[in-house]
């Protein structure tokens, strides 16, 4: 019960920077940045119907359909985060300021403030329906993927803004949409602060010790052999953090200068040492 209480407050925040994302930079600016909410805008400029109330409009009969079609896979979240999203942009219009109308900067900045509310939506399993139900309803009757979905709704309505705005306006919200979606990601898997570490040397006792004794993490053996040589040579694998990096190089090169060594990124890791399971 607990969590479902944090997952419902998690969609009413994201519900609410989403509608602040919309009414302080993107509609005042024209930017229509794909889903539901770029349709909605540009029908505001047209009808002058609010935004809020056209997103509802489209999105409850999205939802009838999806449930219908595809099944009971969207729930009660869904509908809580449709009518938040559009309530709290309806509030907000006539009461937040606008902050600019520079479009560079109502892109980047309205676009980070979508896909920050959007991200927390997601993470509490949650959504405020739009373009994702489209995906969905795309491919249960052309059997395009749901990103091929997403691209064809959001460039449909991007089209839409170049045809009854002008074409620079388009641009800047295909801009906002890729702004967006950098940014639920970032939300939802978090920033990089681990470093995931391959090694592959002559001298693995050595540089397995060092790691052991000198940073105090855990190292993996890995059985490999040369593709060329076919040498046999064991690869030492190794989560580190990021501060830690220099270190490691360091290291690896006093103890053996020839060797070969990969840094990746490592989105999240869970377990000792670093963030818990659960």
């Amino acid at each position: 019960m607990r969590q479902v209480f944090f997952d419902y407050l998690g969609i009413t925040l994201g519900s609410l920077l989403t509608a602040l994302g919309l009414t302080i930079f993107l509609v005042p600016n024209k930017i229509a940045a794909g889903g539901v909410s770029g349709l909605a805008t540009v029908i505001f400029y047209l009808t002058h119907i609010p935004v809020g109330i056209m997103m509802l409009a489209i999105n409850i009969p999205l939802f009838i359909a999806g449930v219908k079609i595809l099944g009971r896979s969207f729930g009660a979240r869904t509908i809580y985060g449709i009518i938040t999203l559009s309530v709290f942009t309806d509030i907000l219009q006539p009461v937040v300021p606008v902050l600019t109308k520079d479009l560079l900067l109502a892109t980047i900045y309205g676009g980070i403030l979508g896909g920050l509310g959007l991200g927390l939506v997601f993470r509490a399993k949650g959504t405020t329906g739009g373009t994702d139900m489209v995906a969905m309803l795309i491919n249960h009757f052309t059997g395009l993927s749901t990103g091929q979905g997403l691209l064809l709704a959001d460039g449909f309505v991007v089209m839409l803004a170049g045809i009854f705005f002008n074409i620079e306006v388009a641009l800047y919200a295909a801009l906002t949409i890729f702004i967006n979606s950098k940014t639920i990601d970032l939300v939802q898997e978090g920033f990089s602060l681990t470093r995931a570490t391959f090694i592959i040397s002559s001298k693995p006792d050595k540089i397995r010790e060092g790691i052991i004794s000198n940073l105090d993490r855990g190292v993996t053996i890995l059985e490999g052999y040369g593709g060329y040589t076919g040498e046999e040579k064991d690869v030492l694998f190794c989560i580190i953090s990021r501060s830690e990096v220099t270190k490691l190089k360091r290291m690896v090169y006093e103890i053996d200068p020839g060797a070969f060594v990969i840094i990746a990124d490592v989105h999240e890791v869970l377990g000792e040492g670093f963030k818990q399971i659960g």
